[in-house]
């Protein structure tokens, strides 16, 4: 392990809030042995710094900041070492001082706001419910609170807001909602768990900068775990860099950004979510068989794609889409959240049937939704899910997610399918053993694999592949891309790449079109796309990419949306104006 020099306090500087001195986790089996999973790790933290905890999935970084809470997932331990905050020794703390001590001396950000509140309770209850449960506050005063916090962070109509319900939010509020709902106790340690991994850029900008002002306003410590350099270099003092759950390198932001000094960490900043150095111009469409210089046939066509949720489709998401897609080629799709990215996926793949217009199909035209299209169209359009750990069965072992589609559409007996399965396993580079596992004993690496290992089960033409390396580590996912044009160079298969991030779009797509409100507001090849003069909502998106420098955030200036409650700039004002006059 690398620790700088420079790490080291400042003469006259406060002493540490949160010392973390060697600390160890075991993870025990069921026959009793155990292995390491966190191995004498150390670090300090100062009141009104942040410390960001990076490395790929399996790190150890997020049981790390747990043992900050004094806590240990079912089947850990807390085997070793020592973390004090302030004068008090957590890991010597009884269950209910540990109890205690959560929420009102160390808060936790999850990852995902959704999954973290109760739809049935209004925001603005489950803000408040810790103070008052824990008797720090009346419930005048964490109502007071409450609206204080909504408005540090930017909220829209502080006063209000809180009578809303969660589904009745945008994910970039619902995110800073669990941060008043963190910060509501004042706590004096903010442990934040990849709080931006499933925003979109322009939402990520906004979140991370009321973070930064919260932490630095109410001079908090704060552990921000991530896997993305790119983002932790906007808000993190330091950084400690983890790999199988032993320190890496240690040293401030800045000294790590620009001057790595271990080959892994220049592979995080490698893989990091920025905007590729050179942006590939994107491939002309595959010749005709033929070739005569005529112009290709598209693999897929859609005609003016109306489209909406509710009883009658009365919630617009698609607003007369039309765009074109050709066999091994990638076209990505761009665009914030509620764009309509992915009801157009669904609408392709016939999980979402259409108000209006028409889906062609190797030039025939599609049914509306599954139950209208034959067994032989459905195979060509396969639809790979975001969140692989949501759409594999826990139940069922892999090599039975995989022979399901084996048998439906080609009607292979066990055997067969056995034979087939270790072949698609091994198409996605997994060995053939991987067959007799249950999905929780993937990681989320391996479990993505498996997931596009069934759709290719179907040996479709075109995959529809929604936002699958967005939950992955940065490392892991470029590893996803890397599968991807492999597979697609192979088996000629085409791609519709959804995604809310441009810098990956930029490194796997031909072509692009970018969503915004559910229409079309620019589509062509990635390096017309990409390169100015752009569309003024492309070059919102483009001026919200992170970049290596740790002074990126500050020197932005505003780049709110009214979606996230942000105050809008004079460019972004006009940028949206010709898109929604």
């Amino acid at each position: 392990m690398n620790a700088r020099p420079n790490q080291g306090p400042a003469p006259g500087s406060p002493p540490p809030l949160l010392e973390v001195r060697d600390l160890s986790v075991i993870a025990r089996q069921r026959r009793g042995s155990a292995f390491s999973i966190v191995d004498r790790v150390s670090f300090d933290v100062r009141a009104g710094e942040v410390i960001a905890l990076i490395g790929e999935s399996g790190s150890g970084k997020t049981t790390i900041s747990l043992a900050c809470m004094g806590y240990a997932r079912p089947g850990c331990e807390l085997s070793g070492g020592s973390v004090r905050l302030g004068d008090r020794q957590i890991l010597d703390m009884s269950l209910h001082e540990r109890r205690e001590m959560r929420g009102r001396d160390v808060a936790y950000v999850a990852q995902s706001a959704a999954a973290a509140f109760n739809g049935a309770l209004t925001l603005g209850r489950q803000v408040t419910e810790a103070p008052v449960m824990k008797g720090l506050l009346s419930e005048e005063e964490a109502q007071i609170g409450a609206v204080a916090l909504y408005r540090e962070l930017d909220l829209p109509e502080p006063e209000t807001i809180g009578r809303r319900y969660p589904h009745q939010v945008s994910g970039g509020q619902l995110q800073r909602m669990m941060a008043a709902m963190a910060m509501i106790c004042d706590p004096r340690l903010l442990i934040l768990d990849e709080p931006t991994t499933a925003l979109d850029v322009t939402t990520q900008v906004e979140v991370l900068r009321a973070f930064k002002k919260l932490i630095r306003g109410r001079n908090t410590s704060a552990i921000y775990v991530s896997h993305d350099l790119a983002v932790v270099a906007q808000i993190a003092d330091h950084v400690l860099v983890l790999r199988d759950g032993a320190m890496v390198e240690l040293g401030t932001a800045a000294d790590i950004v620009a001057r790595p000094v271990e080959a892994y960490t220049r592979q995080l900043i490698g893989a990091a979510h920025v905007m590729p150095s050179t942006i590939s111009p994107g491939r002309a469409p595959p010749e005709p068989d033929g070739g005569e210089g005529r112009a290709p046939a598209p693999l897929l066509r859609v005609c003016g794609v109306t489209a909406g949720y509710g009883r009658s489709g009365e919630h617009l998401a698609l607003r007369d889409v039309s765009l074109e897609a050709f066999a091994s080629r990638t076209l990505g799709i761009i665009g914030e959240s509620g764009s309509g990215k992915t009801t157009l996926g669904r609408v392709i793949a016939g999980l979402t049937p259409a108000r209006a217009g028409e889906v062609h199909f190797r030039g025939r035209k599609l049914g509306g939704g599954v139950g209208e299209r034959s067994r032989e169209q459905l195979r060509a359009i396969q639809f790979a899910f975001q969140m692989a750990d949501v759409a594999l069965n826990p139940r069922h072992r892999v090599g039975k997610i995989l022979g399901r589609p084996l048998s439906f559409y080609f009607g292979l007996d066990e055997a067969q399918a056995q034979e087939r399965v270790g072949e698609l396993l091994a198409l996605v580079e997994l060995p053939a053993g991987y067959a007799s596992r249950f999905p929780r004993q993937l990681s989320g690496g391996e479990r993505q694999r498996v997931n596009l290992a069934r759709a290719l089960a179907a040996e479709p033409k075109l995959i529809v592949c929604d936002e699958i390396t967005s939950a992955l580590d940065t490392v892991v996912a470029q590893a996803i891309l890397d599968l991807l044009r492999d597979l697609q160079e192979r088996l000629e298969v085409g791609y519709l790449f959804i995604s809310h991030d441009i810098s990956t779009i930029a490194r796997i797509a031909d072509t692009i079109a970018v969503m915004q409100n559910g229409e079309i507001v620019e589509h062509g090849p990635t390096g017309t796309v990409l390169k100015p003069p752009h569309h003024p909502y492309t070059e919102l998106l483009l001026r919200s990419v992170p970049d290596m420098r740790t002074d990126w955030l500050d020197t932005l200036g505003p780049m709110g949306r009214g979606a996230t409650g942000g105050r809008l700039t004079r460019t972004a004002r006009r940028a949206i104006r010709a898109i929604r006059p």
